[in-house]
Formats: C-alpha cells, sequence, structure tokens
C-alpha cells in the first residue's frame, strides 16, 4: 500500500533531500488534501517539531480533521500523542524519545512502555530512522550506537508497528533498497512501514508482496506517481 507523506516546515508543505536540502515547497494544502483524500491512511509529519525548531500544530489539526492520518514529528510524551489521537489521528509516530545516547543501552524500553500504557500498542508506530547504517534521531542530527535490527527486536513488545526511514536514500528518488525491507520484514512480526527514495509503482508493488507498505512524498509531489 502507498502511503502520501505530508512534511510540514515553516507553515508549508516540503520535500527535503535525505533530511538537509529543500527540493520542493507548497502552500496549496486544500489541493493536496483532496487528492489524498481517496487514501486509506496519510503520513503527517511535523519536522520543525521534530528539529526542535517550532511546530505546524494549527496546520496539523487542519489536515488530521480532514485526513486519515499517522502523525509524528516532535511526539515526545504519551500525552500529547493522547492529546493527537483527540484531534482524529489514527495512529501516532514516536522516535527520538524511543532512543538516547548512552551507548550502553540506547534504546529507552521504559518510554516505549509508558506509550504503550498510555494509547495501547496499536496506535503506537515506532519509528526507525536509520543513517550510515544506525538509527539517528532529533532530526536525524544526531547517530545513535543501535543497529535497525536491534532496536525493532527491543521494541517490539510495545509498539503495533514499526515505520522505518532509509535516510541516506530519503527524497532521492533513486529506489529504496529491497535487501534491507525483507531483513526488516524477518526481524519482526509487527506491520513494517518503509520510506526513502521510493520512486515507482514497481517498488510499491514488490514491498506490498511480501507485506510492506511504502510511504513516499518526492515520488507523490513531483508526479512519478500518481496521487
Amino acid at each position: 500500500m502507498l502511503i502520501p507523506s505530508i512534511d510540514l516546515m515553516g507553515g508549508r508543505i516540503v520535500q527535503l533531500v535525505q533530511g538537509e536540502k529543500l527540493k520542493l515547497a507548497f502552500d496549496d494544502f486544500e489541493y493536496w488534501i483532496e487528492r489524498f483524500s481517496v487514501y486509506p491512511l496519510v503520513q503527517l509529519i511535523d519536522l520543525d517539531a521534530a528539529m526542535r525548531k517550532g511546530d505546524n500544530h494549527a496546520l496539523m489539526e487542519r489536515i488530521t480533521r480532514r485526513l486519515p492520518c499517522q502523525i509524528g514529528g516532535g511526539v515526545r510524551t504519551p500525552e500529547q500523542a493522547q492529546a493527537l489521537l483527540g484531534i482524529g489521528a489514527k495512529r501516532v509516530i514516536f522516535g527520538s524519545i524511543l532512543f538516547r545516547a548512552d551507548t550502553e543501552n540506547p534504546v529507552n524500553v521504559e518510554a516505549a512502555a509508558a506509550i504503550t500504557d498510555t494509547i495501547g500498542s496499536e496506535a503506537f508506530v515506532a519509528s526507525i530512522d536509520t543513517k550510515r547504517g544506525t538509527v539517528a534521531i532529533r532530526g536525524w542530527q544526531e547517530q545513535t550506537s543501535v543497529s535497525p535490527v536491534d532496536a525493532m527486536r527491543q521494541l517490539e513488545p510495545y509498539c503495533g508497528s514499526f515505520l522505518y526511514t532509509h535516510v541516506d536514500t530519503e527524497g532521492t528518488m533513486t529506489g529504496f533498497p529491497f535487501a534491507v525491507a525483507e531483513s526488516l520484514c524477518a526481524a519482526t512480526s509487527r506491520k513494517l512501514i518503509v520510506a526513502g527514495g521510493i520512486r515507482e509503482q514497481a517498488e510499491i508493488d514488490a514491498l506490498d508482496a511480501i507485506g510492506v507498505d511504502a510511504v513516499a512524498g518526492m515520488a507523490v509531489y513531483s508526479g512519478h506517481l500518481p496521487a
């Protein structure tokens, strides 16, 4: 299944290359809300909140009330997640709060357990953003010492699904590394969603065949994938 992504920064819908270089920007929200209304799920990310540079809360609420969304970006507490579910979010994505700089114990399973206790596992999406082979946090600006597979194995008891982003190919439309999807799929019994470099329908079909959903942004906004 294709899950189109709406990434918000500075009050606009944007697409970044590898989380750093601005490539596309739009402010025609009604157009994209209408285009995405046919999808069973849309991914909505507040990049400013993820980078701790403000937030786009009003826009997040406006879009969530119109589209079925899984929401992420700077969500740090179970109470924030409850509030997002209260405005209509279907699921909430947690990322940086699940990890810490401690190289001996980088996965924060205590935080994961608290999230599950508050919102339940089905509404909890654990974000595994990987850069150069290890999990990256805080808007992909900091590296941890944990591999994505190890992180998934430790977080699996708490979440209902995983969102894996291959930061090295994010926004490049060079294709998602299918072998990575296969290895991650084999490592968990939870639903797996992947993002990072998706460029064509054939990739989405191949991922769907192994039970993996695909998030795409750049390919959708640039017209390579229908929306």
